[in-house]
């Protein structure tokens, strides 16, 4: 089952497609578990799907290589490749942009990557189908645990309110580098002179993703002259 024999017997059909729904569901669950828009079902139709193309393949090596005399010749990798490419439009829908934020690139490759997988199996290539999905339980698993704890820019929108003269943008800043964040203007608001401004500032900084330790930003509005504060974390 190294390779894949000119007559495919039921027994190695059904063991590749079992080894594929078992990568499908591995691979899938932990998707699943965190309610990616590509859970289980998808996973394991990806995988199933790719599995059978070659298997595909592997009917239609009886048939290829013959003269021209006979019938036409068939190309058979046109058919895995057929289906990568249309795994790549599935994980396309998978992506999403919005606010300068991109999510879905990890469920995208998840199920690109499972597709090679399930070509393995069908193929016969059992070894290297095992290895893959190895790899796969390691990196989706395992290498989650570490990448959390890994710091990254973190970006925040700051909306502050003040009376005018009352209030230190040079103060606001020079707080806010203090602990490490670099903080930028991007729009602001008033109305009649006396009246109450508005204004909205960009903050980055580097910290530990989705940790509860940010910086202290109504504490350092207040302290530059800010009447009202409000915060939310953007990224």
């Amino acid at each position: 089952m190294g390779l894949m024999p000119l007559t495919l017997e039921w027994r190695d059909v059904g063991i590749r497609i079992l080894l594929a729904a078992i990568a499908g569901i591995l691979i899938g669950f932990d998707r699943g578990e965190s309610g990616k828009v590509a859970g289980l079902r998808t996973t394991l139709l990806v995988c199933l799907a790719a599995c059978l193309s070659m298997l595909e393949v592997n009917a239609l090596l009886a048939q290829s290589g013959k003269t021209p005399e006979s019938f036409v010749q068939l190309d058979v990798m046109r058919l895995p490749l057929g289906i990568l490419s249309g795994v790549g439009f599935i994980g396309a829908g998978a992506i999403l942009r919005k606010d300068g934020l991109v999510k879905g690139v990890t469920t995208a490759a998840t199920l690109w990557f499972v597709t090679v997988v399930g070509l393995c199996f069908g193929g016969g290539q059992l070894g290297l189908g095992v290895a893959g999905v190895v790899l796969g339980i390691i990196v989706l698993w395992f290498m989650k645990a570490i990448e959390v704890r890994i710091p990254r820019e973190n970006q925040a929108e700051l909306k502050i309110t003040y009376e005018p003269g009352r209030f230190s943008k040079e103060s606001l800043m020079e707080s806010m580098r203090a602990r490490g964040c670099r903080l930028s203007a991007i729009a602001g608001t008033s109305g009649q002179p006396g009246d109450r401004v508005q204004e909205r500032y960009e903050v980055r900084w580097y910290g530990v993703p989705k940790s509860r330790d940010v910086p202290p930003f109504v504490e350092c509005a207040t302290k530059a002259g800010a009447e009202h504060t409000e915060w939310s974390i953007t990224r």
